[in-house]
């Protein structure tokens, strides 16, 4: 344990530490959320089609998740403050980069090395304020550092929605320049590097590993981020993808358990805790990610909102979970249960997507929404840390940096398969609820007829001609239907939402009532 404790630190140097590190989980965080908002733009001033700058999402994405994993071992090899500051450096130098992109395809590869700088920052900032607290504190860390990673991807879109209307596209990369800047002298003047074990030599470096595992996770991302717009398995590219994701994947995983020093260390998934947690931070991902690209496109496509006031809408839920995270943390330090809490958490998270499910209408107002998301601010409070803590809490040394790399992987890809699956559950379901609606519709219907005569009238009242005004009405109706169907697609989208949580919470109260891990936890805390 002594090497470890040889990293914990102490007032000043702890604070600085710990602004460090979540400055640059936010910078990350609020970049996988911050182009959202500006693709219009870009689209028009690149003269991109929009399958062409989705990829300025997709690219980033994969990079992320390639490079997540294999940051404990990287850290290893060069040292972990150096690592950590060459990747600040790779993003911030990355990000002037995409300001200054002239074309589509420019963007997308500087996208695409920002994601290589920034996955690093995540799980290496989670990792040195771990590492910084002494044990019985970690669960005050993990509150700190969840509320970067909390606020991070809610602050994106109200903050791309305000640089793009008072500036320009470049500015939401331009922003991350001088942080980054301040950020990488803070790491080289006040981060230290634990003492590793002795560096491996070239020969020994885990080649196939790392091109296995970009192979397979690259190959996934790509196939959950462009499936729906490709139509699935009829396009032969993502079967391509999917058969190469499932074979990388199996014999990923044969390597790094045969090989003598793999680049992922499997081996630390024997723990239970951590198998949990892994889990637990997909479905995390999952509703996240899932909640926080829903509404959005619900308030902006359906309500017409502008893209500053349905980023706006999210910040009293993340100012509400910035407010939990320290009660959270307290509570986990006096000892309650992890999984009482994020039992709690998941029951919090059902009523607010039940919530959702019953308030959704064509015109649903602002003020409806506001208790709705503080329930889900709430929600998610109460389910960050816990888990992460429940994940890390039985590691030691090196294992801490290993588990952090999961439950972010985890995570990324709970997020990713979260908005895959939702953006074409809406689209089979708009397609479905439309049917049902427009078969359910009948002209005769003297309700209908004397709808569509009332539009007639009034487009008639206006100067048109009559075929022409009742052609018109009918433009009217199919609009309403439209829109009807939509909201109800959203509605689903809610419902299973919640669903998925709720049947999760029998499950985290059953898994730890099994084994004796409170044992294991007192010993973590002594």
């Amino acid at each position: 344990m002594t090497d470890q404790n040889s990293l914990v630190e102490y007032g000043f140097r702890r604070v600085i530490i710990t602004i460090t590190a979540i400055f640059c989980a936010l910078l990350e965080i609020v970049d996988t959320t911050i182009v959202n908002v500006a693709l219009n733009e870009m689209k028009g001033n690149l003269g991109a089609t929009l399958n062409e700058i989705a990829w300025v999402i997709t690219a980033y994405a994969i990079a992320n998740v390639i490079i997540v994993p294999m940051t404990s071992w990287l850290a290893q090899q060069f040292g972990r403050r150096n690592y950590f500051a060459a990747s600040i450096i790779i993003f911030t130098v990355s990000s002037f980069l995409c300001g200054n992109a002239t074309n589509i395809w420019e963007l997308v590869f500087f996208r695409f090395l920002q994601g290589l700088g920034g996955g690093a920052l995540l799980v290496t900032s989670q990792t040195i304020i771990t590492e910084s607290y002494p044990p019985e504190k970690r669960g005050m860390a993990q509150a700190i550092y969840g509320l970067g990673v909390i606020i991070g991807p809610t602050l994106g879109p109200p903050l791309g929605g305000y640089i793009v209307d008072h500036f320009s596209w470049p500015y939401i990369f331009y922003i991350n320049i001088p942080i980054g800047v301040i950020a990488t002298l803070l790491t080289l003047q006040f981060v230290r590097s634990p003492k590793y074990a002795e560096k491996k030599s070239r020969k020994e470096i885990d080649w196939w590993g790392m091109g296995l595992l970009a192979a397979a996770v690259g190959s996934l991302q790509f196939v959950l981020e462009r499936g729906q717009e490709d139509d699935w398995f009829s396009s032969s590219t993502i079967v391509t993808l999917t058969v190469t994701s499932v074979l990388a994947f199996f014999f990923f995983v044969w390597r790094e358990l045969t090989y003598k020093n793999p680049i992922v260390e499997l081996r630390v998934l024997k723990n239970g805790n951590l198998r949990i947690g892994t889990i637990l931070s997909f479905i995390l991902g999952f509703g996240l990610y899932g909640s926080t690209f829903v509404i959005p496109l619900y308030t902006q496509a359906t309500l017409g909102w502008t893209a500053q006031q349905s980023g706006a809408l999210m910040i009293p839920a993340a100012l509400t979970t910035a407010f939990m995270m320290p009660i959270i943390g307290q509570l986990l330090q006096k000892g309650v249960p992890q999984q009482y809490l994020v039992a709690g958490g998941m029951f919090l998270f059902f009523v607010y997507s039940f919530w959702g499910y019953k308030i959704l209408t064509p015109d649903t107002g602002a003020d409806a929404f506001f208790w709705m998301l503080i329930m889900r601010g709430i929600g998610m409070g109460m389910l960050f840390i816990p888990i992460t803590t429940l994940s890390l809490s039985t590691l030691k040394g090196q294992q801490i940096g290993q588990g952090a790399a999961f439950t972010g992987m985890m995570r990324q890809l709970g997020g990713s398969f979260g908005i895959a699956l939702i953006t074409t559950f809406i689209s089979r379901q708009v397609l479905y609820h439309r049917n049902n609606l427009v078969s359910s519709l009948d002209v005769n219907d003297p309700a209908i007829a004397q709808r569509v005569q009332g539009l007639q009238h009034s487009f008639i009242a206006k100067g048109m001609t009559p075929d022409v005004a009742l052609k018109s009405g009918y433009q009217i109706l199919d609009y309403t239907v439209s829109k009807q169907a939509s909201v109800l697609s959203y509605m689903d989208v809610f419902l299973y939402l919640g669903l998925m949580f709720l049947i999760c919470i029998p499950f985290v109260l059953m898994v730890k009532g099994h084994k004796k891990k409170k044992v294991d936890l007192a010993e973590a805390m002594h």
